[in-house]
């Protein structure tokens, strides 16, 4: 099965499976068609934030199979898709025009919108959605998303009230916190970023493009500004003090703040355990 993650800053992340559509623009709700009853059980319309009004109500269509996701390009606005990193030979990036399709790759894409968003003082820049495609065996792989626990924008509104339970960060939060969600808060040191990877990748069966070690340290920044709010965040804050131990710090405070909880890191090991134990 396929699951599909859409992210554009100032909105919550959208998540799709197999056999779901997406229309994307600046008025998306108008593309859905009049004559099929059950259109809203089958499509998602996202409305792209701070839009500019030349934008098409309807740029783009996403569709979900059981093994591909195909982007359908639908307005006279530009756009550029880039496969960042899993990209087979490496990252390709094509420029998209109307009527024109592209196949996404597994990882991470993105789509930039030329000249799609709308600054305050009247101009224009790029307008840059995330679209992060993930193979998955069986929907007990991803845990359930609390109600109410959605994710937003940090760099725009300054903190954040959680992370989206089944999603990168919140796997590394989750890794992180680990010793102080199971009790075992005597650990001599937090898990290393390689050890952070080989428990998601346990826990999950994908750990996206957590085996560079770069990408665990990105998470671990925004799992920090999450935590702590962006003014106490101990990687910026700016009145210069220093934590000695930040991964330490940060790990107790997810924990204490219940950015991750014990029953996340249950309900992750008993899905596991039941993966293997369909693998026999």
């Amino acid at each position: 099965m396929l699951r599909i993650v859409v992210r554009v800053s100032g909105v919550p992340a959208v998540v799709l499976g197999s056999g779901e559509k997406l229309l994307v623009g600046r008025a998306p709700a108008a593309g859905l068609p009049d004559e099929d009853p059950d259109a809203a059980l089958r499509y998602t319309a996202l409305t792209l934030p701070r839009c500019a009004a030349h934008v098409s109500r309807v740029v783009g269509e996403l569709t979900v199979a059981d093994e591909l996701v195909r982007l359908r390009w639908l307005g006279g606005t530009g756009a550029q898709l880039s496969s960042l990193f899993d990209a087979p030979g490496g990252a390709r990036r094509v420029t998209l025009a109307k009527g024109m399709s592209a196949l996404l790759d597994e990882g991470e894409n993105q789509l930039q919108v030329l000249r799609g968003r709308e600054l305050d003082d009247g101009s224009f820049t790029d307008l840059s959605v995330m679209i992060e495609v993930t193979v998955t065996e069986d929907v007990t792989d991803v845990p359930e998303v609390a109600a109410g626990r959605v994710e937003h924008d940090v760099a725009a509104t300054g903190t954040a009230p959680g992370l989206t339970p089944g999603e990168r960060e919140w796997f590394v939060a989750l890794a992180l916190t680990e010793p102080w969600l199971s009790g075992s808060d005597d650990y001599p040191r937090p898990p290393s970023n390689r050890e952070i990877y080989e428990r998601i990748l346990a826990w999950h069966g994908y750990a996206w493009n957590l085996e560079r070690s770069q990408r665990v340290d990105d998470a671990i920044r925004v799992i920090a500004t999450v935590a702590f709010g962006r003014h106490e965040d101990p990687f910026r804050d700016p009145r210069g003090r220093r934590v000695q131990n930040v991964r330490f710090a940060l790990g107790r405070r997810a924990a204490e703040v219940g950015l991750v909880t014990a029953e996340d890191l249950d309900r992750v090991e008993r899905a596991a355990a039941q993966r293997r134990r369909s693998r026999g």
